[in-house]
């Protein structure tokens, strides 16, 4: 596995990562020792980088990871956000957020044992927060970093002004952000060329559309209501049968290339820039493999101008969320 920087700050992961939200929690249930032996799996792959977050839960996927890369201390990164307003039984998705310097605190302390780890690799603000400056929820990462609490500090699905906000008061070495062949609005928004300016690594989720880009999944799929795509707008039979034509190119190209439409998806966001680190969310081995071999396809300037021309002229049918 080859690996890739994230910022300017000593960040060295492996080119792509691993996201197990799914192993736990916004999919099908699956069973705890077959994630913990496939998280084993991908650490002996080369993998070394793993994301979760406590609203994956909640807690319980962070528990899941800590237990499972709990014997690889020091030879892989973990990354974990805060963010999601607490209630009763935690944080929940659609609650609102809280990234109070205070609670951000509490909730690094609890993370760190539920990952049973010393520090947080990796520590995102999962979603801005309105009501907190950035620089405030930067200034409490530098606090944490300075108390040895966590390593590097990151931001998620912010915009260019909130990034430049926190990284004058601690230096962020990552932002996550959902980009995809199918989804390039951080392309359009200045969000990409200020983390190129600044120099934030990019650490795209949903690399392969949840799914959609594999080819794997048609207007005759159906969702479990434990998936989450069974309530997204893209996921609707009619989306899926209207963005056929995206699945079509990555055919077409695959097919040249002796590879899978995901493998030429995972390819295009590395061949975009070199600090890109995508983190497909895989939770069966020969998937895994498959993702993780596109590290070692070449997309040419002819296939990367043939996917970019194809692309312009395919509308994108049905809201990301």
């Amino acid at each position: 596995m080859k690996t890739r920087k994230l910022g300017n700050n000593g960040l060295e992961v492996s080119a792509i990562g691993l996201g197990c939200m799914r192993m736990s929690f916004g999919d099908n249930p699956t069973d705890k020792q077959d994630m913990l032996n496939f998280m084993h799996k991908a650490v002996e792959r080369g993998v070394t980088f793993f994301d979760t977050a406590e609203v994956y839960g909640p807690f319980t996927n962070e528990e899941l990871v800590g237990e499972a890369l709990e014997p690889f201390k020091g030879q892989v990164v973990i990354a974990t956000k805060f963010g999601f307003k607490h209630g009763e039984d935690g944080p929940r998705p659609g609650t609102g957020m809280d990234s109070r310097p205070d609670q951000i605190k509490r909730v690094a302390d609890a993370s760190l044992k539920r990952l049973r780890v010393e520090v947080i690799d990796l520590f995102y603000q999962h979603r801005p927060d309105p009501e907190v400056p950035m620089e405030d929820v930067a200034g409490a990462v530098k606090d944490l970093i300075q108390a040895g609490k966590v390593r590097y500090f990151g931001l998620s699905e912010s915009n260019a002004d909130q990034i430049r906000a926190a990284h004058a008061v601690q230096p962020v070495s990552a932002l996550q952000s959902e980009y995809s062949i199918w989804w390039r609005t951080i392309e359009e928004n200045s969000v990409l060329a200020t983390c190129e300016e600044l120099g934030i690594g990019l650490v795209p989720f949903s690399p392969l559309g949840r799914g959609y880009l594999t080819g794997k999944v048609d207007e005759t799929t159906t969702f479990a209501s434990a998936d989450i795509r069974s309530r997204n707008p893209r996921f609707t039979q009619e989306a899926l049968k209207a963005n056929r034509g995206v699945v079509e190119l990555l055919e077409r190209i695959a097919k040249q290339k002796n590879a899978t439409p995901a493998q030429i998806a995972l390819a295009w966001l590395l061949a975009q820039k070199p600090w890109i680190v995508p983190i497909p969310g895989s939770r069966k081995l020969e998937r895994l493999d498959e993702n993780n071999g596109a590290v070692n396809l070449e997309l040419s300037a002819n296939d990367l101008a043939e996917i970019h021309t194809a692309m312009s002229q395919i509308k994108v049918v049905g809201d990301r969320y």
